[in-house]
Parts: structure tokens; sequence; C-alpha cells
């Protein structure tokens, strides 16, 4: 850790995001795959490994802040790669399939170690607390968003 810590504003937690994002873009690349579906993949798993199609764009829209549009075309690129697949049990849902799960998982503990290696050190303490504060921040950036 750096001995001066800046203050926190939106610079500093965006110059955090983006660093970490590019680190997931990187592990994503290797494996093929773009950070945007990484969200729209794991918003999957989140749901238990099948959603609905509108649920999912929803999740995904929220989470990124991008068109739904853009979403759509990821959802399109996911299935048309055999990562999702309509649920043979409910059209509208969709679900991984095996090389989805694969993917899913294989990213997932990669950048899990990466995420290890980024907080080793930090105390529990101060990672709560900077939890609780970018919580708020995101809570407080939603209602403007909503509310324009």
């Amino acid at each position: 850790m750096t001995t001066t810590a800046p203050p926190v504003n939106g610079r500093v937690i965006a110059l955090a995001h983006y660093a970490g994002r590019a680190l997931v873009e990187r592990v994503m690349a290797r494996h093929g795959a773009t950070f945007h579906q990484s969200v729209a993949l794991r918003a999957v798993v989140i749901a238990g490994e099948s959603i609905g199609r509108d649920e999912l764009v929803g999740e995904v829209t929220g989470s990124l802040k991008i068109d739904e549009s853009v979403v759509r075309g990821v959802i399109e690129e996911l299935t048309a790669t055999k990562l999702l697949e309509e649920d043979p049990v409910e059209a509208s849902r969709l679900r991984l399939t095996d090389a989805g799960r694969e993917l899913c998982e294989s990213t997932a503990a990669e950048t899990a170690e990466i995420s290890a290696r980024l907080y080793a050190g930090i105390p529990a303490e101060e990672l709560a607390l900077a939890g609780r504060v970018l919580a708020l921040v995101t809570e407080r950036a939603n209602a403007e968003l909503a509310g324009a």
C-alpha cells in the first residue's frame, strides 16, 4: 500500500475499477471472450444457471449501465458461441452450456487468484469500510440515474 492515500473521489474509484477491469479483460481475452460476456455469464451463474432472457438483459444493463441493445447483442454472441442456450424446459429462459459453465469456472478461478493478490495484506476492517462506502456511492449514483 502507498503511504499517502489520496482522498476518495470519482477519479480514484474509476482508476481502481478500470485497473481491475483490465485484468479481468485480459483473463477473458485469453479464453476468447469479452468483459461484457463475463458479466452476462456471471449473472446467469448467480441466478442459478438459468435466467429469463429479459431478466438477464435487465441485470447486465443495470450492472454495466449500457444500452439494452448492446446487452442483447452480447447474449446473441454467447448463444452463437454455444456458451448459453435456451432452456429446453422453458424457451424464454437461458442457461449455461457445459462450455459456458467451464468458461465461468476457469475464469472465476483465475480472477480469484488475481483478487487474492490485489487484496493481500489489507486489513478486513478496511475492506469492510471500503465496501460500505462504495455500496453507498453506488446506491446514490443509481438514484441519480433513476431521477435523470
